[in-house]
């Protein structure tokens, strides 16, 4: 039997080349984007892979979109929350509203998705739910603290849903943290950047420009969206899945500080479980 996955922000970038990778492999893939007509025209050879709806701050549109899903297989197997965007503008330059735009997106977003499918999820007796966060949902970097808050709040969010899902839905719970990747998300972050004013003229100007220099040479050559949605293939088959896995060596030499006592953050998690849950 097809296995099913079902995956947000899958117009573009890992969330396109994972539900094509999926796609190839057989599953049965719901792949989540605005332009429906558009992504299925322009990947119809797939008669397995399913352009839908899900705007991820509105829950209305995902409840629509996992409902077809049910009506379809009554179950799903892996959902992977990977809509989000980056955003690069201090605190003290960022306004309320671009504020709570990153959050709707990347937390709530990733909140309304579980919501709604986790019924799904439940069904197949064994679901596997994975979110992608960033390096930067670990380590703290300058400029990126709004962005960052918010990779930190998803951590911390499926990071206390593995400490009972497992045991109590056999749900597996995971998240997949990239370095910095070649797809327009990058590009995005710069564009808004110059679509509000470029880089200001004021006290953060020097220290940003540097920052955005030293970026630039770090990620030199980025990591492709292919070689991660590669990983998210090994990652489903893993037994026992990791809490977390990085997508690239580069990924994983960021964080080695905050992750050297416990890379896949599992050690640390069944602890947190059998001192709270006796499990």
């Amino acid at each position: 039997m097809n296995k099913i996955i079902a995956i947000t922000g899958a117009s573009s970038g890992i969330g396109l080349a994972t539900a094509l990778k999926f796609a190839d492999l057989g599953w049965i893939v719901y792949a989540g984007t605005r332009n429906v007509e558009r992504d299925q025209e322009k990947h119809s050879g797939y008669t397995n892979l399913h352009f839908i709806e899900m705007e991820v701050t509105q829950p209305e549109s995902l409840e629509k979109a996992f409902h077809v899903i049910e009506q379809n297989h009554g179950h799903l197997d892996v959902l992977f929350c990977n809509a989000g965007f980056g955003f690069l503008r201090s605190l003290g330059q960022a306004t309320m509203e671009e504020i709570h735009m990153v959050f709707d997106t990347n937390v709530y977003g990733v909140m309304h998705t579980i919501r709604a499918g986790l019924p799904l999820l439940r069904q197949s007796g064994a679901g596997h739910l994975i979110a992608t966060t960033s390096v930067g949902g670990l380590v703290g970097q300058p400029f990126n603290e709004i962005y960052c808050s918010a990779k930190f709040a998803v951590e911390g969010l499926l990071e206390s849903l593995a400490t009972y899902y497992k045991p109590t839905f056999n749900i597996d719970v995971t998240l997949l943290e990239p370095g910095a990747i070649a797809t327009n998300f990058t590009s995005t972050v710069m564009g808004h950047i110059q679509q509000t004013g470029g880089i200001l003229e004021d006290e953060y100007k020097a220290t940003l420009t540097q920052y955005i220099d030293m970026f630039s040479k770090r990620n030199s050559v980025p990591q492709t969206s292919e070689s991660v949605a590669d990983v998210m293939v090994k990652l489903v088959d893993m037994d026992p899945k990791p809490l977390r896995i990085r997508t690239s060596e580069a990924a994983e030499a960021f964080v080695q500080y905050k992750v050297s006592q416990d890379p896949t953050g599992l050690d640390g998690m069944l602890n947190t479980r059998k001192k709270q849950l006796n499990m």
